[in-house]
């Protein structure tokens, strides 16, 4: 029997008290928004060289708007990237655990510190594992057709997660994934790593198939069988898709349906910017749309906010 089993994830000790886990928001683009220039190759995880103490902060005031979990500042970082910086192997895989302990000192920190605890879990940090094409720094996590097998994907990804792991985290929050091959690659690894849960986030081009053009009902039918997946969902996609995903994904999977959509605007890769007019009036509000759709995990991604984040805790937790 798998090892993962036998433990409880932190996504179902959540769930099992509160109707809803509540995800946090956007992290590289509220950096921005609070002035840091990120554009550049590693993004987010410049600042995790530049200015660490910037994300920690990003991460304690999403837990004080009322965030169960931490998405770390790991999504753009990898070995491979942070060479081309300049940096060695250790130095790297230094920089990658790091983002661990950033987002654990800020829930620790807010945790002993919060007033606002009466009908809250405990937090918990999930570890970004973004997809190759964050690597590629070129738009690719939202096209994916990459060219490479599912082995060539593992050994992409297998020296993150063991840093990821060692460092500490709760769960592996494997997001913007393109492709079924990149996810399937994803979980077959997951075998090597026997005590760690994680959630398969994908993006997707519509409201019926991830980015890559595989459906997204096909992508939750084929991972639901693995017990160290603990969750499935959608990321970084327009919120005008979500409720016909999340309704097709549900009739595939007993585990939970997570969702964290961007505000709806473009992305151009060449500028490393977004552009164009947000999907929803109100995302926050929004979320109780999702929820009726069957999402039991509902958070943000590029663009929204700690208010954002707000809004959806206060309706969760009935004006906390």
């Amino acid at each position: 029997m798998n090892v993962a089993v036998l433990f409880m994830n932190p996504i179902d000790t959540i769930l099992n008290d509160h109707p809803v886990l509540v995800i946090d928001g956007a992290l590289a683009t509220e950096l921005e928004r609070r002035g840091h220039d990120l554009k550049n190759d590693l993004w987010s995880a410049k600042i995790l060289l530049e200015q660490p103490e910037a994300i920690q902060q990003v991460h304690y005031d999403y837990f004080n708007a009322g965030a169960d979990c931490a998405i770390t500042a790991s999504y753009q970082a990898t070995v491979e990237g942070f060479k081309r910086r300049g940096l060695n192997e250790k130095e790297a895989i230094e920089l990658i655990q790091k983002s661990v302990r950033i987002a654990t000192t800020a829930r620790d920190e807010f945790w002993a510190e919060a007033s606002n605890r009466a009908g809250r879990s405990k937090p918990f940090v999930a570890a970004s594992v973004g997809p190759y094409g964050a690597y590629l720094a070129n738009g690719e996590e939202y096209v994916g057709n990459y060219g490479l097998s599912e082995a060539e994907l593992m050994d992409f990804h297998r020296g993150r997660m063991k840093a990821l792991i060692e460092a500490g985290a709760e769960l592996l929050a494997c997001e913007t994934i393109p492709s079924l091959i990149e996810a399937q690659a994803i979980v077959k690894l997951l075998d090597e790593f026997p005590n760690i849960t994680a959630w398969l986030s994908f993006s997707a081009r519509d409201d019926k198939h991830i980015s890559e053009g595989q459906p997204f009902a096909d992508c939750v039918r084929l991972l639901e069988d693995h017990p160290q997946v603990a969750a499935l969902g959608i990321n970084c996609t327009s919120p005008n898709y979500i409720s016909s995903l999340i309704r097709a994904g549900k009739q595939y999977t007993s585990k939970p349906i997570l969702v964290y959509p961007n505000l709806g605007e473009g992305y151009d890769a060449t500028k490393n910017d977004w552009d164009g007019p947000a999907a929803v009036e109100s995302f926050g509000e929004e979320a109780r749309v999702w929820y009726e759709a069957g999402a039991r995990m509902i958070g943000g991604c590029c663009r929204t906010t700690p208010e954002d984040i707000r809004v959806i805790a206060r309706w969760v937790r009935g004006n906390q």
